[in-house]
């Protein structure tokens, strides 16, 4: 007989939990969820690195693309003014023509004019603003384009700009000097090129006739 209140041993039809194995994951366990998650990772990266070489080629077709549509019909010529103002190296067009007409822009070395017809292959070089631009025409176009797509039209061999600090603006007066005198006047209108031949203070303008009281010349 058994006493009352003692447990019975465990018979073997009692089903017993099996033990874990090491290494084993299981669906859900954390050791699988990082298995993927660093799967998941891993394809993403590749992935995303192909997408982001996607729209830079898409950027540049598209400029080409607009480059060749705003390019001439067959056998007509670009004027050299209507270029530099197309690939946006001056802001207008007449800004175009007078550097041209001043000798600030020469095709291969040489002086042209306005009229002057542009070829692919040749090298322009442009003073403007200050800084000196050299390119060489990649593509004809006569058209105004954006700044993409003028970069897709010439190659750019400028040097560097320089330094802000060293295109210090004209007529510009310190704070606190007060008003300018007749000579700073005649300095800052010779300095902004104001000056007009034959008038004072222009070039070749003398100081001209000291006048008196009254509008007499001379005076008393």
């Amino acid at each position: 007989m058994v006493a009352e209140g003692t447990d019975h041993p465990p018979t073997d039809d009692t089903p017993r939990p099996e033990p874990e194995r090491p290494g084993t994951d299981r669906p859900g366990t954390a050791a699988s969820t990082d298995t993927d998650a660093t799967a998941a990772a891993g394809t993403g990266t590749g992935t995303t690195g192909t997408d982001a070489a996607q729209p830079d080629d898409a950027k540049i077709a598209a400029a080409v693309a607009a480059a060749e549509a705003a390019a001439p019909a067959n056998g007509e010529s670009v004027r050299i003014d209507s270029w530099i103002w197309s690939v946006r190296l001056v802001k207008t067009r007449s800004l175009g023509a007078a550097a041209c007409k001043g000798g600030h822009v020469r095709v291969n070395g040489e002086r042209v004019k306005p009229a002057h017809s542009v070829r692919i292959g040749d090298e322009v070089r442009l003073r403007n603003e200050g800084r000196e631009r050299v390119v060489v025409v990649k593509r004809l176009i006569r058209k105004r384009v954006g700044a993409p797509v003028a970069a897709q039209c010439y190659i750019d061999n400028s040097p560097p700009p320089p330094p802000r600090e060293a295109v210090a603006p004209a007529g510009i007066r310190d704070r606190g000097a007060g008003r300018p005198t007749k000579r700073d006047r005649r300095e800052l209108e010779r300095l902004r090129g104001l000056g007009a031949p034959g008038r004072p203070g222009g070039p070749g303008g003398g100081p001209g006739p000291a006048s008196g009281g009254r509008g007499r010349p001379g005076g008393r």
